[in-house]
């Protein structure tokens, strides 16, 4: 059994079909759709997933994301990217099966990031946060469904990108002003949205946080497979909530390789700190390969070209490494 690397989702430039070449010939066991923000807003990942609602709609102001009353061309060129990047992953994966990894902001990050007419965040608004998810949820069906359709041998594994849910959980998340956070959401709200949410894909469900302290447990009980974190922001304050994720069959994630340019070490040390964790929580070394997924910490999308390659060819040898030598 070989541990398997895939990226998180971000690559630097603009080009879709360079993008989907160098995904599909680094990972050719665990590919993802990149998304490429540099082309401007729509292609960073809040515009992005912003263009996957049904019925509701958004623009860009100096501030962020504003929700609107109709489509305009925000949201268009949201749609137009995202067909773009879909149709040069299809090519690239003629013939392809095998898991395949899509990704979008979720539910909570999306409620933190998107504002209302008066320009505060949706977060502050219980029954708009609703709208949202309920949106979100339907926008993720026809999405998925149309990646099946170009790709029918993958095997697709849905990303929800969280990295503002543990502000939203511990009221940290700021009003419009700065001045002020928006009141904590309540953790059984937090998490039925979520469990509403993954429910739309009857596949594996990956949340990814690179912010610290995950909520591991709250991810599982909703129904995440697995989680996807920054492995360098782990502190032992964590070990039992893990211990637990990967006893329950939870796929870990680990975000062991800086997302933007470093020197790499070698790839036996850029999982050396895996190995350790397992041996502190007394896992037996030959789970390893089969409940850890080698990743970057985070999006590359600040990365240099040259970089970003080299770090998914790193994280692939990393997972063999650890596969190979899980002790």
């Amino acid at each position: 059994m070989s541990a398997a690397a895939t990226g998180v989702g971000s690559l630097p430039g603009g080009d879709a079909r360079e993008a989907a070449k160098t995904v599909t010939g680094s990972f050719e066991e665990f590919p993802y759709l990149a998304e490429l923000p540099a082309r401007g807003p729509g292609a960073d990942m809040i515009g992005r997933s912003l263009g996957l609602l049904v019925d509701m709609y958004a623009h860009v102001e100096p501030s962020g994301w504003r929700i609107s009353d109709r489509p305009g061309r925000d949201s268009k060129r949201a749609r137009s990217w995202l067909g773009e990047d879909l149709d040069a992953l299809e090519e690239f994966t003629q013939g392809y099966t095998g898991k395949l990894k899509v990704q979008a902001v979720g539910p909570w990050t999306l409620a933190g990031a998107l504002e209302l007419h008066g320009g505060e965040a949706m977060l502050q608004d219980p029954g708009a946060c609703r709208d949202l998810a309920g949106s979100l949820a339907e926008g993720l069906r026809e999405h998925l469904a149309d990646v099946r359709k170009r790709i029918p041998g993958a095997d697709v594994v849905l990303q929800l990108d969280e990295p503002s849910l543990t502000a939203v959980l511990l009221g940290r998340v700021r009003s419009a002003s700065g001045y002020r956070t928006y009141r904590a959401v309540d953790r059984q709200v937090v998490e039925g949205t979520l469990r509403d949410v993954f429910a739309v894909h009857d596949g594996d469900v990956v949340v990814h946080s690179c912010a610290p302290e995950v909520p591991f447990g709250l991810l599982r009980r909703a129904g995440a497979t697995g989680v996807s974190f920054d492995f360098s922001l782990l502190t032992e304050r964590e070990d039992d909530a893990i211990g637990e994720a990967v006893e329950g069959g939870t796929k870990l994630f680990a975000g062991v390789v800086p997302g933007t340019d470093a020197p790499l070490s070698d790839p036996g040390g850029s999982v050396m700190g895996v190995r350790k964790l397992w041996r502190r929580l007394g896992l037996a070394p030959g789970t390893l390969a089969e409940s850890v997924v080698v990743t970057p910490s985070c999006g590359l999308a600040g990365a240099s070209p040259a970089y970003a390659r080299a770090v998914q060819a790193h994280c692939v040898r990393a997972a063999r490494s650890l596969a190979d030598n899980p002790e």
